[in-house]
């Protein structure tokens, strides 16, 4: 991923720092259709969405393949987009996977002011978008949750 700017393989899978693009919108029928044929077009893959909606207007917050080609796709169409560092972590699909990160930002004294995510019920690993108010301090966090993490027998620290 292009926007990568701090990077680490954990037990539970990888962990970095990137992009979210914030894309504020008219709230009417079509307009996350535009959104993405516009991506598509520009031949920008999304890894993770999410929208929020009020009465009159839409936020949808994004990480693609490509945020600096996105950017510049939604100025030159006079969209208001805003971006910001999240941090993407993979990690196990089961229960109790987000309570141990959760904890361990609150006990690194991280907030997490929004996350996101979705998980095929089949899947092993799911990808979680954080939003939190230090990144930096969070990664660490997660990587010293990563390596405190019991690991089964026979397997190989990453």
């Amino acid at each position: 991923m292009k926007a990568r700017t701090s990077s680490h393989r954990s037990t539970g899978g990888l962990m970095h720092i990137t992009k979210q693009l914030a894309i504020f919108l008219e709230n009417r029928p079509g307009t996350l259709a535009r959104v993405c044929d516009a991506l598509a077009e520009a031949g920008i893959n999304i890894y993770a969405i999410s929208t929020s909606d009020t009465v009159d207007h839409t936020v949808i917050r994004m990480v693609v393949s490509d945020y600096r080609k996105a950017l510049h796709v939604f100025e030159e169409r006079g969209t208001l987009v805003v971006e910001d560092d999240v941090l993407l972590v993979e990690g196990p699909n089961q229960p109790g996977s987000l309570a141990r990160i959760a904890h361990a930002l609150a006990d690194a004294g991280v907030n997490i002011e929004y996350a996101y995510c979705a998980t095929a019920p089949n899947q092993k690993k799911g990808l979680l978008v954080l939003r939190v108010n230090d990144a930096q301090k969070a990664l660490k966090a997660l990587n010293l949750l990563s390596a405190s993490r019991p690991r089964r027998k026979g397997t190989a620290a990453a």
